[in-house]
């Protein structure tokens, strides 16, 4: 990785620190929202983060993108600005209590990298290979956030049925103030689009990328079988939802097992790691 880029994300992955211990405060102290220093030293790391990854991006002469480290911080960048997103448009500032510490680590597992040579020139199969890594970080992004909104509808719905009764363990985790169940249900609704697209659109580039590269060979092998399942799964939550009317509790309980199956595959593609550097 090229010194001043390394220099820019380590002051991000600092920065993300900073704003990764007022989540704590909130869940200790029953605070509504996250204090504006930590806000601001997540805003300032969120930008800091994207110069480091152009930056490095540009001097590889591709999307940095190419081993564990640099996908850790890629994925860090984008739950970063996804976080910004939503808490602009929607003022879940509860979710902070979620993405702070997932970026912070992330954040730190890409600054402790050290990035390969750049490759030797700019083909179909790199440029395929690294669309596909992008998609699929952007895919899985989508799926965090439907999956977050989902955990929070479920405690939503629990504390207002049971809101004359005392008040459980897991309804201590939950933020003082969550937003109206039908928020999170639109939240869950798009994120959980913009996911399938995006997981699509990955699918379609892997399936060209591996036809190039290993003809039909590929279609059996146990990694590719479970990423098609993932997908196919999420198609079926789309499809649910959105022809047969499956809304609030059993959506959400769907985008949860979407979240598993996503995580299944992510699992499997760690055992793709020497085919792809083949």
């Amino acid at each position: 990785m090229p010194d001043l880029s390394l220099l820019w994300l380590r002051a991000a992955a600092l920065l993300y620190t900073v704003a990764f211990f007022h989540p704590v405060l909130m869940l200790l102290r029953r605070m509504d929202r996250p204090a504006g220093l930590s806000v601001a030293a997540f805003r300032t790391a969120a930008v800091l983060h994207f110069v480091a990854v152009v930056e490095q991006s540009a001097a590889l002469g591709q999307l940095a993108a190419n081993n564990f480290f640099e996908t850790a911080s890629l994925c860090a960048l984008i739950l970063a600005w996804a976080y910004l997103f939503i808490d602009w448009r929607y003022h879940f500032d509860g979710l902070c209590v979620f993405f702070f510490p997932l970026v912070t680590v992330l954040a730190w597992i890409g600054a402790a990298g050290v990035s390969p040579s750049s490759w030797e020139q700019q083909n179909l199969r790199g440029a395929l290979l690294a669309a596909h890594i992008f998609l699929v970080l952007l895919g899985i992004s989508g799926l965090l956030v439907s999956a977050t909104g989902a955990v929070f509808y479920l405690m939503q719905e629990r504390r207002l049925k049971r809101r004359h009764e005392p008040a459980g363990w897991l309804a201590r985790l939950a933020p003082a103030k969550l937003p109206p169940l039908e928020t999170l249900d639109g939240l869950i609704t798009r994120a959980m689009n913009f996911g399938f697209i995006a997981l699509t659109l990955s699918v379609a580039v892997a399936a060209v990328w591996a036809s190039t590269e290993f003809g039909t060979r590929w279609i059996g092998k146990p990694a590719i079988l479970i990423s098609l399942a993932t997908w196919a799964f999420y198609l079926l939550m789309v499809v649910l939802r959105t022809w047969a009317g499956w809304r609030g509790r059993r959506a959400a309980l769907l985008s949860l097992a979407v979240l598993g199956f996503a995580a299944l595959s992510w699992a499997a593609h760690i055992s793709l790691r020497p085919l792809l550097e083949h």
